[in-house]
C-alpha cells in the first residue's frame, strides 16, 4: 500500500508541466515498465533555479516525478549529483518493492540532466 505523501505527490503533483527554453530538458525511460519521465529546468550559475517535469506511467513514478523536482530546487549542481534513490523513497514516505523502480528512474533524469 502506498503511503499518505506518495499519494498526496500523485493527486496533487508539485513543479508540473514544462518550462520553456532556453531550459535544458532531458527524458529517461524504464525499459521494462514503459514508465517516462521529462525533465526542463533552468540554471543560474551553479544553482537550479526552476524545474518541472511530466511523467507517464504508474502513480508512484508520477509522485516520484513531484518529490525529485522539490529535492533539486534551489541546489547546486554538486548537491544535486549527491542525490540517492533513498532520498526520493524517503521524500515519499517510503515506497513498495513493486514501486522502487520509480526512484531509479528519478536518478536516471538526474544524471541526463547534469551530464
Amino acid at each position: 500500500m502506498h503511503s499518505a505523501t506518495l499519494l498526496d505527490h500523485f493527486q496533487n503533483p508539485r513543479n508540473s508541466g514544462e518550462l520553456e527554453p532556453p531550459a535544458v530538458a532531458v527524458q529517461v525511460e524504464n525499459p521494462v515498465c514503459g514508465d517516462i519521465l521529462r525533465l526542463t529546468a533552468r540554471f543560474e550559475g551553479d544553482r537550479l533555479t526552476a524545474i518541472r517535469f511530466k511523467a507517464k506511467g504508474c502513480a508512484a513514478s508520477i509522485a516520484a516525478g513531484s518529490a525529485l523536482t522539490e529535492l533539486m530546487l534551489g541546489k547546486s549542481r554538486a548537491r544535486i549529483a549527491e542525490l540517492r534513490a533513498a532520498d526520493v523513497e524517503a521524500a515519499l514516505g517510503g515506497l513498495i518493492p513493486e514501486s522502487k523502480h520509480a526512484a531509479r528512474l528519478c536518478l536516471d533524469a538526474v544524471a541526463a540532466l547534469l551530464k
